[in-house]
């Protein structure tokens, strides 16, 4: 069955809606505030799995691209979630806060 399969096209989708993600949420921080530098590491880990996606992507690890480019939404998905970054009403690319 084909849907059970990870494919470079499945894996280039969900690295294009990361960097849509990536680019489209804003920081709702304070410069200088501790949430800035927890912030700051969520983005730091989802840049890091991205690059990993990509590294696995580029040797034919496939699964482990997958992985990796999940991790990399899910850090950004949650920075919106918890309040740090602004999904500016997207619940296409995250999962927004309960109001």
């Amino acid at each position: 069955m084909a849907e059970d399969r990870v494919s470079l096209e499945l894996v280039e989708k969900y690295l294009l809606l990361t960097e849509q993600a990536r680019a489209k949420a804003t920081p709702l921080v304070k410069p200088g505030s501790i949430e800035e530098n927890m912030l700051n590491d969520m983005l730091r880990m989802a840049d890091d799995y991205r690059n990993d996606a990509q590294h696995f992507a580029d040797n034919g690890d496939l699964v482990r691209a997958f992985g990796a480019i999940n991790y990399a939404h899910a850090w950004i998905d949650a920075g919106v979630r918890i309040g740090l970054l602004d999904g500016h009403g997207d619940d296409v690319l995250f999962t927004l806060p309960v109001n």
